[in-house]
């Protein structure tokens, strides 16, 4: 009886398990929705009223496939909640973020119910559908700006009418790179609010400062519309950029000077015509450096205003003081135009250049002199033929030393007029009695010249000199290297002639000048080596150079013509 009641328990279980698994499905009397991949950041998610680009594969349960945008290459493109769609993928497609991937399940009664579509979709079929959603707008949105760097300082911004410099990577919603400046290695140069951009963009870069970086988000509305570009960007397609601004200026700007550094007492500015040593650091507009004075090691020497530097630099030079450090920022139109110099500058960049002044000079300048102290009693002054002693501190303009008498411990001792100093120190030590101190300024023509003096002393350098006079002796009349101090006697060539040989040997007539000059008879010019100026006199008596002066040969000054030399 028991085995009976096990057997009958067998077959219903067996029974039932027999009927559960030839079950048909249970009918969906909703969408399902299974959220496969969803984007780490969602900033804007679907709405009735958006418009959506999508991929899809659609399948039947079975997993046979009925249609797919990706076979035909292109995604689809529509309104959602205007029924545009059937019902369930209008559903569906609510809430769904960009990059959300989602697998929906659609039952035929919000599908194609039991008509289904043609031969592709049978009647009653329910259909799943793997959707990516790449792209949504409204037909209300604007220009959506996202700064996430500003500068500082930003003391101008992008107007209409201004050139802009920017960098930009473009993207579309999903983040697909359609173009970048950057791959190009060159900026994107454009005017604003002209219509030389498409509108988002126009809009978009307003405001803007250099060194500023923006995400600009536009509606196809206000991007390439419903073609695209016909290449990279689709049609109805959001734009994304990634923009950041290197340079603008506006075709009307004329020079900005800032001064960041005058002295206190500027005696003199800079004018047309005047030649200027100068350093400068030169950046564009973004700081990105290409080209400095400094690294060279030398200053940029010039005319100004005579068209030898571009013509912001020609302005921006003018009215400075030596040692004034100035920031000068020049358009392009008034530097290296369009096209730049095709290396380190680019073409349409505003430069800033950073200077600082060392010294300026006209070619029409002399010798300035400042006599800061002069004794009370001063009757006797340095001239021509003078031998003078004197200690001095030589520097440049901009106080920089490069040469002192007190470091050597022993004055600078020359004879004015003979060219033993440049010309405009020979101008500078005239007129100056013993103890007398003066500022001497001379300019590089009357100075070292263009050249300088390797490792001392810069070309076309202003030397500024503080002398002070602690010697002189009076010179002799201009001409003369000997001069008589009492009568000459009548017969003065047997003088010279010890041995009365008949001639006069160089030992002969260097003994007997030396000995005019120690019993003071006679003076030698000071200043010069002593026995060079005799052998020269010797020399010019000696007139068939055979080292001996003759009676016949030998001839006093006013015995000589004009176009020789004399005793």
């Amino acid at each position: 009886m028991i085995c009976k009641l096990h057997l009958m328990i067998l077959l219903q279980a067996l029974l039932i398990t027999f009927v559960a698994c030839n079950a048909p499905p249970v009918p969906l009397d909703d969408i399902v929705i299974e959220k496969t991949s969803i984007p780490e950041e969602c900033v804007r998610a679907v709405q009735s009223g958006d418009f959506v680009r999508y991929h899809y594969h659609g399948t039947f349960p079975d997993g046979k496939k009925f249609d797919s945008s990706y076979d035909r290459g292109s995604t689809y493109n529509v309104y959602v909640g205007k029924r545009q769609l059937i019902e369930g993928m209008d559903k569906a497609l609510i809430g769904m973020c960009v990059n959300e991937r989602r697998l929906v399940k659609i039952p035929p009664k919000m599908a194609y119910g039991k008509d289904g579509y043609g031969d592709t979709i049978p009647p009653n079929s329910i259909l799943h559908f793997d959707v990516l959603l790449l792209d949504i707008w409204n037909p209300e949105d604007k220009v959506q700006i996202k700064t996430y760097y500003k500068p500082e300082n930003c003391g101008r911004t992008i107007e209409v009418s201004d050139f802009v410099r920017y960098h930009y990577n473009g993207t579309l919603l999903d983040g697909t790179l359609f173009d970048s400046s950057h791959t190009r290695m060159r900026t994107y140069d454009t005017y604003v609010g002209i219509g030389w951009l498409i509108a988002g963009m126009d809009q978009g870069v307003l405001g803007m400062c250099v060194g500023e970086k923006r995400i600009i988000t536009m509606p196809p509305s206000l991007g390439y519309g419903e073609n695209g570009d016909g290449s990279d960007i689709p049609g109805q397609a959001s734009l994304v950029f990634d923009v950041v601004l290197l340079d603008l200026h506006n075709p009307k700007d004329g020079i900005t000077v800032e001064k960041l550094g005058v002295p206190e007492t500027c005696q003199r500015q800079s004018k047309v015509g005047d030649f200027i040593r100068y350093h400068y650091n030169g950046t564009l507009m973004d700081g990105t450096f290409f080209d400095s004075s400094y690294s060279r090691k030398r200053t940029y020497d010039t005319y100004i205003g005579k068209g030898y530097v571009i013509a912001g630099m020609d302005e921006g030079l003018l009215g400075v003081c030596v040692g004034e450090k100035r920031r000068i920022t020049i358009p392009p139109h008034l530097a290296y135009g369009e096209e730049g110099t095709g290396t380190e500058i680019p073409g349409s960049a505003v430069l800033i250049f950073d200077i600082d002044v060392i010294d300026f000079h006209n070619p029409s300048d002399t010798v300035e002199i400042t006599t800061f102290f002069k004794p009370s009693k001063c009757d006797v002054l340095s001239k021509k033929g003078d031998f003078v002693k004197y200690h001095y501190n030589a520097s440049l303009m901009d106080g920089t030393l490069i040469d002192s008498t007190h470091s050597y411990g022993k004055t600078y001792n020359v004879v004015l007029g003979s060219g033993q100093v440049v010309l405009g120190m020979d101008m500078g030590l005239k007129d100056m009695c013993i103890g007398e101190k003066r500022t001497v300024v001379i300019p590089p023509h009357l100075g070292y010249g263009e050249r300088g003096v390797e490792g001392e002393v810069p070309g076309s350098a202003v030397l500024v000199f503080d002398i002070e006079m602690i010697d002189l002796e009076e010179g002799l009349p201009d001409g003369y290297m000997f001069v008589w101090n009492s009568d000459i006697t009548p017969d003065l060539f047997t003088e010279m002639d010890k041995n009365l040989d008949g001639h006069v040997d160089p030992v002969e007539f260097s003994n007997y000048i030396n000995h005019q000059v120690v019993t003071g008879k006679g003076k030698l010019a000071p200043g010069f080596d002593a026995g060079k100026i005799i052998d020269n006199m010797f020399s010019n008596q000696d007139r068939n150079s055979d080292g001996k002066i003759t009676a016949d040969e030998f001839k006093l000054k006013d015995e000589e013509t004009k176009e020789h030399d004399e005793l």
